[in-house]
């Protein structure tokens, strides 16, 4: 079995790749953004001619919320026209796409977890451009899991739990937002989930949540992570309104994960219970 790994440079990307050995199934092939530019067809098209994957991991995504409001083309052109281009190559080679979308779908006023059926309504460029690549995958791709996922951490790249650590480091006080509620999701365990649904050999194509459990505030989290890492700070809860972005965070993006549970047996651990692993 071949699996192609695009954007293998990010924090999914390189989750995958520190698992790999334990797939000893699975041919892996990963790709970063310079390998595999996925707002160029041709190029796409090029690298499944050499590897001819069955299953294509897409992990390769603009994620600057906050920057996308400034750079609307290129939020779009890799959140959605790549999208496009990969759905198209898939189509053609018979390769299954695997594609990681975002909470950011959802516009937050909901009290209750979200589950796939509940319309999505972006508020920011960010998940605008993300809701309209599903809707490309789902137009062009016969063969195809959207995975929506929340909050996500790693050891690697560029994530919340790394910044608080640096910004700890640096300062006394930090003030942390206390009325977004969500849930964090380790990197790993995405990775792991992704790779069940691919050596299920199901068949069951969709959109699916998945995030670790449990429900807490980017403060909570931010306090955990002080205490997992034995990290002495004074740490303020504040309200959103003191701490304005670019771009409308939803206030509330619980995940609903009951169906990918069900399909694919995949067991999901509470997020506090990951915040000490460390796959390296």
């Amino acid at each position: 079995m071949v699996v192609l790994v695009t954007g293998a440079a990010g924090q999914l990307g390189q989750s995958i790749q520190a698992i790999a050995k334990n797939y000893p199934e699975i041919t892996f092939f990963f790709a970063t953004s310079a390998e595999i530019d996925i707002t160029n067809k041709e190029n796409i098209t090029d690298f499944f001619l050499k590897v001819k994957p069955d299953y294509c991991i897409n992990a390769a995504a603009y994620t600057a919320v906050d920057k996308a409001e400034s750079e609307p083309e290129k939020a779009y052109s890799i959140n959605v026209t790549g999208a496009q281009y990969l759905a198209e190559v898939c189509k053609d080679f018979d390769t299954v796409l695997l594609h990681i979308s975002t909470d950011f779908v959802f516009d937050g006023n909901k009290s209750i977890p979200y589950t796939e059926e509940d319309q999505p309504n972006p508020t920011g460029v960010y998940g605008q451009t993300k809701l309209e690549g599903e809707q490309v995958i789902q137009q062009i791709a016969e063969k195809y899991y959207i995975i929506r996922t929340s909050w996500v951490y790693s050891e690697f790249g560029n994530n919340f739990m790394k910044t608080m650590l640096r910004l700890a480091a640096e300062r006394d006080t930090l003030n942390v937002v206390n009325d977004q509620i969500g849930t964090p999701t380790y990197a790993v365990d995405l990775a792991k989930a992704l790779l069940q649904i691919i050596t299920s050999a199901k068949e069951n194509y969709g959109i699916y949540n998945f995030s670790n459990e449990g429900v807490c505030s980017w403060f909570d989290f931010a306090k955990k992570i002080f205490e997992v890492n034995g990290v002495t700070i004074e740490l303020n809860p504040i309200p959103t309104s003191a701490y304005p972005t670019p771009a409308k965070r939803p206030k509330y993006s619980v995940l609903d994960k009951s169906k990918i549970k069900s399909i694919f047996g995949v067991s999901i651990s509470k997020w506090d219970e990951k915040l000490g692993e460390n796959v390296c």
